[in-house]
């Protein structure tokens, strides 16, 4: 019985880095099939009210990029059982990295790949750093959310 009670909090610290890596690994495919799945409608909305030029402007285009993961990742989360403020936190993460990158877009530091390229790499800190803040919400298996 010794033995067990040694191996027993390995196990479920091995459980917990398990849960919360997938939990990141699920957010992150579902926000790659809001961008692969959503794109084509904005595109067509922008370009059936005429205002498709709106693309042009790397600050919107991240901010729709930015909608498009958020509404796929919100689904997902809320399918598997998370409450509205881990949702929003997490929505949050989407979205702030972007604004933040705004300034030094609008003052010429930065082009609009660069705005893309550091927006989405920045993201995903932001994603573990709100995970982090509940480590019980994604430590947990799926379906233990309140």
């Amino acid at each position: 019985m010794h033995t067990t009670e040694l191996t027993a909090p390995a196990v479920t610290r091995r459980s917990a880095i398990w849960n919360f890596t997938r939990h990141y690994l699920e957010m992150v495919a579902a926000m790659i099939v809001g961008m692969v799945a959503l794109a084509p409608v904005w595109n067509w909305l922008f370009d059936a009210l005429g205002v498709a030029a709106l693309f042009d402007r790397p600050d919107l285009g991240s901010l729709v990029m930015a909608t498009n993961m958020t509404i796929a990742m919100s689904a997902w989360m809320k399918f598997r059982g998370h409450g509205w403020a881990p949702i929003t936190e997490m929505a949050a993460a989407m979205y702030l990295p972007f604004i933040a990158l705004f300034f030094p877009l609008w003052a010429g530091l930065i082009d609009g790949h660069t705005l893309m390229t550091l927006g989405h790499v920045l993201m995903l800190p932001a994603m573990a750093l709100a995970m982090l803040l509940r480590r019980a919400e994604y430590t947990r298996p799926h379906g233990h959310h309140h």
